[in-house]
């Protein structure tokens, strides 16, 4: 169960960048005894792992913050983020730390695909959200709302490995946010005469 709890909220932050939750994980893994990653994945917190990172991170977070340059790197970022939330997802629950489950060991699929499967749904509500935003605020709400997905997904990804029981609340409540989001933009649609009522 805390496996799960950490691998979906580790999965979920790379939904919303791809970048924080590897490096945070391979940070962690690197310098503390928090998290050891078994060998399969030990490459994840090598220096070249963490310095190509550390320089997709910087790229992410520029690019991220550019109204319609967004855009186009979450076209990009379609395939990146679910494939790091199935890495993060599947590193994590094979870690001795987080879980000891013989069935997650012994089945190391279930945890790629919901991993995948996660960040995929927070990856395609953010695709939805920002071009509303963006045309809703003439291009000045996209570093504002970067900034908080960026920083939605170092506390996600935080709590996914410390404390993976609050992570549970983070997930209900980004779904609701994701939720709550989708509905706005199928209003804002109709009022604008692109969906039919």
């Amino acid at each position: 169960m805390i496996a799960a709890l950490t691998g979906m909220g580790l999965s979920a932050a790379a939904g919303l960048n791809a970048y924080i939750p590897f490096l945070i994980v391979a940070l962690v893994a690197r310098f503390t005894d928090v998290l050891t990653l078994p060998a399969t994945y030990a490459w994840v917190e090598s220096w070249w792992a963490i310095g190509i990172g550390a320089v997709l991170l910087l790229s992410e977070v520029v690019l991220d913050k550019i109204p319609a340059v967004d855009s186009v790197n979450d076209a990009v970022q379609t395939f990146i983020r679910p494939a790091m939330g199935g890495l993060v997802f599947a590193a994590t629950s094979a870690a001795e730390q987080v879980d000891s489950s013989a069935w997650m060991a012994d089945h190391p699929w279930v945890g790629i695909a919901l991993g995948v499967l996660v960040s995929g749904l927070v990856h395609t509500g953010k695709v939805a959200a920002r071009p509303v935003v963006n045309l809703g605020t003439a291009g000045l709400g996209a570093p504002v709302v970067s900034t908080a997905e960026d920083g939605a997904s170092v506390g996600l990804s935080l709590a996914a490995l410390f404390a993976p029981v609050l992570c549970l609340v983070a997930l209900v409540l980004l779904a609701w946010v994701l939720i709550a989001g989708a509905l706005k933009v199928r209003r804002w649609r109709r009022r604008r005469g692109r969906l039919p009522a």
